[in-house]
């Protein structure tokens, strides 16, 4: 079932968000090489409770860590690990869901370890980029089909393959509403979109094939040809003046 947010839920939803975003800017902030993926889990569910909210990951479905911490090949979901260290070069996903008041935030960067190569630094900048080509069309009356053409469209000159097994979704109380919001659709299709919706956009891209596999601890998940991929996501409110990003970052 789709929920219709009233303002004030979607303030609330806001203020989670705001939350979401500040901990991410942090946790950006602070990567560097020689850290492990255990460390940034640690920062960030120090700065989550001092901040009066809760990492809302942490016992979702037995998932152990406070964020996802994904390195190059992996995915999404990856476990944060003290054996994980940060090499120069790396790229990391972080995803971060925060419970603030009963309400979620949900948000995700791709950021590079140090420098970088220049295909990785495209594959982060064309993600960037689905995510808002896809935002563009979060508008009332558009479709959810409308979203995930726009994703996929703007990441196809690029070769690179766009996971169908993960999408995005509604969002509220629950970290996971209706609907689904796949990265992939064809226009006019899907449920259409209304005044008071919340939504994720979260665009998962991989340099090479989308194939995918799911690692033996039953939550990471890894390219299938070992080449990097990329996540970015963002909390979009569906208004009467077009999309209202709420997880924001300075």
């Amino acid at each position: 079932m789709i929920i219709i947010h009233t303002p004030e839920e979607i303030e609330k939803i806001a203020a989670a968000s705001r939350l979401t975003a500040e901990t991410l800017s942090m946790l950006e902030k602070a990567v560097k090489p020689g850290m492990s993926t255990l460390d940034l889990d640690h920062l960030a569910e120090k700065f989550i409770r001092d901040r009066g909210g809760t990492p809302a990951e942490k016992g979702y479905e037995g998932y152990p860590g406070s964020i996802c911490a994904s390195v190059n090949d992996t995915v999404v979901h990856g476990i944060p690990s003290a054996r994980k260290i940060l090499k120069k070069g790396d790229i990391i996903s972080i995803d971060l869901v925060v419970e603030l008041n009963g309400y979620m935030g949900d948000s995700c960067i791709t950021v590079p370890v140090g420098h970088t190569n220049k295909k990785n630094m495209q594959l982060i900048q064309a993600t960037e980029g689905a995510l808002f080509a896809g935002i563009k069309q979060a508008v009332v009356g558009n479709t959810v089909g409308d979203i995930g053409h726009a994703v996929e469209s703007y990441v196809k000159p690029y070769g690179y393959g766009v996971l169908r097994e993960y999408v995005g979704h509604g969002i509220g109380t629950d970290m996971h509403e209706d609907p689904e919001i796949p990265n992939y659709g064809t226009p006019g299709h899907g449920p259409r979109l209304e005044e008071g919706m919340v939504i994720c956009i979260e665009p998962m891209i991989t340099m090479g094939s989308a194939d995918i596999i799911t690692l033996r601890d039953g939550w990471g998940v890894v390219t299938a040809d070992g080449k990097p991929s990329a996540h970015i996501e963002h909390t979009v409110a569906i208004t009467k003046d077009g999309p209202k990003i709420l997880t924001l970052r300075d």
